[in-house]
């Protein structure tokens, strides 16, 4: 892997394992201002929403500033909102830097993806995120162990050492990454932009589609799995350790991603066997009595996350013409800000009218039409090498070009 992948791995681990504070953003709510549970869940709401521009706007950043700016400019804008939420003296402030969080969350992971893109071989780009994805819940384990200790003190404390971890991430990019180079010019130095329309490409609008329903499911256990412990009559903080088992998984699971019969597969066949496997494990949720089981399942879905996680966003990198990926992924991305949205009333509703067994059921099995759909719908419009073979589509008709004989801009 080039020096530069290596460096957004490490420095975004190091960003993760600050945050921490976000689920803990309704619990300050309710508890310092005395905010009632649904205008805390408004709030959160809010933030969820905020995301959706925030992510296409890293987009066209990375495009018109350049990607490092981006991501500094990111990356320090959480800073600034999460220290206005630690100092905030009112509500209505603390709605304003939520909101404002929700803006800059998202700026960073466009740029961060398409260096990746465009610095790693096709054929190595499924490891590349692979290794991303495993940083990122890395990070996630310790970020557990800090908030259980800090947040035994004060609340804002998690907030104001988030803040710090954004802005010493901030600094090692700056720092560390290749200067932005200058856009490309035409006669009169006027910059020259490729006509780039993402919306129009058929294969992300059937990319973003499949990637928006497992965001939702991904949401869905977070919401629900510790209410799931709780009706079965364990401790609702057990799900810590279960996120804690998921976390695991993904990281000693990635030399999977190289087995060659895995990287054989086409990229639609691919993402059906993961999402079988995330289907199999949440099925396992629905007869799960012991902790054991729900141990077990647990790994299953886990395992089934890293196949699709790593395929999907090489598959989106792929079907990028020269120059935009920043902006195709930041396209598939919003698919988490719309599934942060929905997931928390889609989870309550479904357990509170028709219990444990029903919800992850009904989940499994939308997990598993999610498999079909790789097959029947995402497969014929990503071509016959199916993603990850450095092939691309075209974004107004959905013809195959190859990028080899295309000019590829400098990450």
């Amino acid at each position: 892997m080039p020096r530069t992948v290596w460096l957004l791995v490490a420095a975004r681990a190091i960003n993760r394992l600050g945050a921490f504070s976000l689920p803990f953003l309704t619990v300050l709510i309710s508890d310092d201002f005395g905010a009632s549970t649904t205008t805390a869940g408004l709030l959160s709401a809010a933030f969820g929403l905020a995301t959706i521009p925030s992510r296409l706007a890293g987009g066209h950043l990375a495009a018109r500033l350049g990607r490092r700016r981006t991501i500094v400019v990111g990356l320090t804008g959480c800073a600034l909102a999460q220290l206005g939420i630690a100092s905030a003296g009112s509500l209505a402030a603390v709605a304003f830097f939520a909101i404002l969080l929700g803006l800059a969350f998202e700026l960073y992971e466009p740029p961060s993806q398409g260096i990746i893109a465009d610095t790693v071989p096709a054929a190595e780009r499924v490891r590349a995120y692979g290794l991303l994805n495993a940083a990122l819940a890395a990070g996630g384990t310790g970020a557990g162990l800090i908030a259980a200790g800090l947040g035994r003190y004060d609340l804002r404390w998690l907030f104001a050492v988030d803040a710090f971890t954004c802005l010493a991430c901030a600094l090692t990019l700056h720092l560390a990454l290749p200067a932005d180079r200058p856009r490309p010019t035409a006669a009169g130095n006027r910059p020259l932009d490729l006509p780039v329309h993402p919306w129009r490409d058929r294969a992300l609008w059937a990319m973003f589609a499949s990637g928006t329903g497992f965001a939702l499911v991904a949401m869905q256990v977070v919401m629900a799995l510790p209410l799931t412990l709780d009706r079965r009559g364990y401790e609702a903080a057990d799900a810590g350790l279960l996120f804690t088992t998921s976390a695991v998984t993904v990281v000693v699971a990635q030399p999977v991603l190289r087995l060659r019969r895995l990287t054989a597969l086409s990229a639609p066949v691919a993402l059906a066997l993961g999402y079988a496997l995330l289907a199999a494990g949440l099925s396992g949720y629905a007869i799960a009595r012991g902790l054991p089981a729900f141990l077990l399942a647990t790994a299953v879905w886990s395992l089934g996350e890293v196949i699709i996680l790593a395929r999907a966003m090489s598959v989106v990198a792929d079907l990028a013409p020269p120059g935009a990926s920043d902006r195709y992924l930041a396209v598939y991305g919003i698919s988490w800000g719309i599934a942060t949205t929905a997931a928390p009333v889609t989870a309550t509703q479904l357990l509170d009218h028709t219990g444990v067994t029903a919800l992850w059921s009904a989940t499994a099995a939308f997990a598993l039409a999610l498999a079909a759909v790789q097959l029947l719908v995402v497969k014929p419009l990503i071509g016959p090498g199916g993603g990850g073979d450095g092939t691309f589509r075209s974004t107004t008709v959905g013809t195959p070009a190859t990028a080899e004989g295309l000019p590829r801009p400098q990450a």
